[in-house]
């Protein structure tokens, strides 16, 4: 049975010591790991992290956090070593938490986090773009792969990357790399903007697939959208995937006319219900589909 968990930011960001007692209420929720968000230096002491982890009996993951000043893809230099020293970095993190994945989009160049607009390129640019993308990863993935780390790319919707936005693109930039150590990620939130098929996109990331993100289209709840969990773990069970699966739910429940989106994040104090049974619906869909040929 796959793994499943729950994103840091459901509760709070940053996610410090004085919420490291959420981490048994993670547990009893349901949930087998959480998904923390890399810490900057000096958030968090990252032993007393893995103790809390660990008295909470919770695995983890960590999501890494780019921005234009570590950016893989950058032409700027101190920003293209900037984000190969980050992913370095996010690595040690891991190590020193007890995790061994570290997902995210790590090729870098954000467009909306970063107040910036999409903008067409020059076939030459792409094509410096993924060679300083390939460059980057190459160094990190021996780094990450000595730490017994596995640093796995996610490609995001049109709006948060212009390098990185299917499963296909994934595989091309996967096999320029060509690293034990550098693999793939999935989020089925942005598949729904980039896939004709989110089934297929899953197959078709096959045994490079080793975290996978289980959203709803619009970031509700699982169950509460479009999404069909039968295709998704049917398509999961056919490759056999066993890593970990996580949720990043948001609410949805406040229709008024100009609430950000950003108020729809569930706050744990009333959802702890609607999140364990969040989890329950995931490791429900996963089982069924085992049977199903």
């Amino acid at each position: 049975m796959n793994p499943i968990g729950l994103i840091s930011m459901q509760y709070a960001r940053p996610f410090t010591a004085e919420h490291f007692h959420l981490f048994r209420q993670m547990r009893e929720l349901g949930y087998d790991f959480v998904e923390l968000l890399v810490p900057e230096p000096g958030e968090i002491d990252l032993a007393a992290a893995r103790r809390a982890l660990e008295d909470a009996g919770l695995g983890v993951v960590l999501a890494a956090r780019v921005n234009l000043q570590r950016n893989l893809a950058s032409d700027d230099k101190d920003a293209h070593r900037a984000g190969i020293d980050y992913l370095r970095y996010t690595a040690d993190c891991a190590n020193a938490l007890g995790a061994t994945i570290v997902g995210g989009p790590l090729t870098g160049n954000p467009l909306v986090f970063a107040g910036r607009p999409p903008a067409p390129v020059s076939e030459d640019e792409r094509l410096k773009r993924k060679e300083r993308c390939v460059v980057g990863l190459k160094e990190a993935g021996d780094h990450a792969a000595k730490a017994g780390v596995v640093l796995a790319v996610e490609p995001l919707n049109r709006f948060e990357s212009d390098v990185l936005c299917t499963t296909q693109q994934a595989n091309e930039l996967l096999d320029a790399v060509d690293h034990p150590a550098i693999k793939l990620m999935l989020d089925t939130f942005h598949m729904h903007m980039e896939e004709a098929s989110i089934a297929e996109a899953i197959r078709l990331g096959g045994d490079r697939l080793v975290h996978f993100q289980a959203n709803e289209n619009h970031r509700g709840f699982p169950g509460t959208g479009s999404t069909d969990w039968v295709a998704v773990g049917r398509a999961l069970h056919e490759i056999a995937y066993k890593g970990p699966v996580s949720l990043e739910p948001f609410r949805r429940n406040d229709d008024r006319f100009g609430v950000p989106f950003a108020q729809w994040r569930a706050p744990h104090e009333d959802e702890s219900e609607r999140l364990a049974a969040s989890a329950a619906f995931i490791k429900s869909h996963l089982t069924l589909t085992e049977y199903r040929r």
